[in-house]
């Protein structure tokens, strides 16, 4: 009696102990996750445009200025980089995640996780040391989506005959900030500009002193003897160091040679060992930041999630394909609409999304809580706009072929849609509809079941639309006979 009583004790006991563990786990997991909270008053968007032109040694960097109220309400900073080739974007490290697509080009790109080991080696008698090491070294193509965590140092390289042009977000609201909501790069080599480190936005402005147009990397900041020391170098080397800004190189430099950095010997190794990686992942095998895969292909059509062959196509990233971004708490979305075609209209249920428009034009409106129109315009290649979380949004292309990409903050992003076999009217009653919009059964029906694709809506060929005035007509027509009788 007295050993099942202590035995029942002691299982309540670890039950207790289990229950207030995951309580514990939960309410920490949800404060990491915690986004900083903005007011979305937003009466009205507009198709933004990069507003700042800075120019390196090897290319521009173009920067949407963060003060805009959209950008502001989904608390990130969005810009885009056009590197040369033999262009180096200088290592550096942000106080924000950042997701990077790779519009055009290709080129190589490195992230320096501490810790991690150096696992590319070359040897070489020629050198004083026994071989050059490095932690591992990407290849990106275009269509790549390439996720970079707060605080990790990274670096690009175009190692190819054309310009690589880059977009990216930081997603200076997440919980991984801890300064204030502007982004910041910290440099650690080259010239950078105060814009690009920051310094432009007016309230970081406040308290700083005018220090001329151009900053300073962050070894300039240390004391050229301390910092001799610390890499145990001569001072005339550690002088050299912290003199890059008098250069006036900014953050896109050129290689005086092409770089031979050590890669895989081809993509098409690098496409084997990432999707081998992937069937590791499906298998359960955990992976640790040293060899999680920091990218993801989103414009091979072989990885489309929704196709339609008259309308085009969409194909999502989240931390399910891509489990780096469970940690961001971001995600990606990539869209092909072709002429006339139309994406479902829709809301974004977790996440803002920030729309950048790589090919083609669009008519696009979202509407607010209201019921308003804060956005009918049509958009272009070049230009973004952001959707508030909840705010619908329908696309239509106008050109033959209209692309985006569509960064979210949540790392599993999810959207309901008004129309289609998979909406929330396909899923209502039909006299719920009837009442909800006073009108019959059978339009009801219509608007229920009319539409069977769904999430791209392909055109509608001319004898559809014939057959669907002539639908119409009738239908007036039966109208007026009811009312006559």
């Amino acid at each position: 009696m007295g050993y099942s009583s202590l035995l029942s004790l002691s299982l309540g006991l670890l039950l207790l102990f289990n229950c207030s563990f995951a309580h514990i786990e939960q309410v920490v997991n949800s404060q990491q996750q915690q986004r900083y909270q903005t007011q979305c008053q937003i009466q009205n968007l507009n198709a933004l445009e990069p507003q700042r032109r800075i120019e390196s040694e090897a290319g521009v960097t173009e920067i949407w200025d963060q003060n805009e109220e959209q950008l502001q309400c989904a608390n990130v900073a969005v810009f885009r980089h056009t590197i040369q080739s033999r262009g180096l974007l200088v290592p550096s490290y942000n106080n924000a995640p950042e997701l990077i697509y790779v519009v055009q080009g290709r080129g190589i790109h490195g992230a320096l996780f501490p810790g991690c080991p150096e696992t590319f080696q070359e040897e070489s008698e020629s050198r004083r040391w026994s071989g050059e090491q490095h932690q591992k070294v990407r290849h990106i193509r275009e269509g790549d989506v390439i996720a970079w965590p707060a605080g990790v140092a990274h670096w690009i390289y175009n190692n190819g005959q054309s310009k690589l042009v880059l977009v990216a977000l930081a997603d200076v609201g997440n919980s991984e900030n801890q300064l204030d909501r502007y982004f910041r790069k910290f440099v650690l080599g080259g010239s950078p500009q105060q814009e690009i480190q920051g310094a432009s936005q007016s309230q970081s402005r406040r308290g700083r002193s005018q220090q001329g147009p151009k900053g300073n990397g962050v070894l300039s900041g240390f004391a050229e003897e301390l910092l001799a020391q610390a890499f145990n170098i001569d001072t005339r080397l550690a002088k050299r160091l912290q003199q890059e800004e008098k250069r006036q190189r900014g953050i896109i430099i050129r290689a005086r040679e092409d770089l031979p950095v050590l890669t895989p010997q081809s993509q098409e190794q690098e496409r084997e060992y990432e999707e081998e990686r992937e069937r590791t992942r499906r298998n359960g095998v955990e992976e640790t930041f040293c060899t999680m895969s920091l990218k993801h292909n989103i414009n091979d059509p072989s990885r489309t999630d929704i196709y339609n062959p008259r309308g085009g196509r969409v194909t999502s990233i989240n931390e399910l394909n891509l489990p780096i971004l469970r940690y961001l708490q971001l995600s990606a979305e990539r869209g092909v609409l072709y002429r006339n075609a139309i994406l479902a209209p829709h809301w974004n249920m977790n996440a803002h999304s920030v729309v950048y428009i790589t090919r083609g034009s669009a008519k696009i409106q979202i509407v607010s809580e209201n019921g308003d129109s804060v956005f009918d315009e049509e958009i272009r290649e070049g230009q973004l706009v952001v959707v508030p979380q909840n705010y619908a949004v329908v696309k239509k292309a106008n050109s033959e072929r209209f692309e985006w990409v569509a960064f979210k903050t949540n790392e599993r992003a999810q959207i309901s849609q008004l129309a289609g076999s998979a909406s929330v009217i396909r899923g209502l009653p039909l006299d719920v509809i009837k009442n909800l919009f006073d009108i019959s059964r059978e339009d009801a029906q219509r608007l229920k079941e009319n539409r069977a694709e769904i999430t791209i809506f392909a055109p509608e060929s001319r004898s559809q639309r014939e057959s669907q005035r002539e639908r119409e007509r009738e239908r007036e027509r039966e109208r007026e006979e009811r009312q006559r009788q």
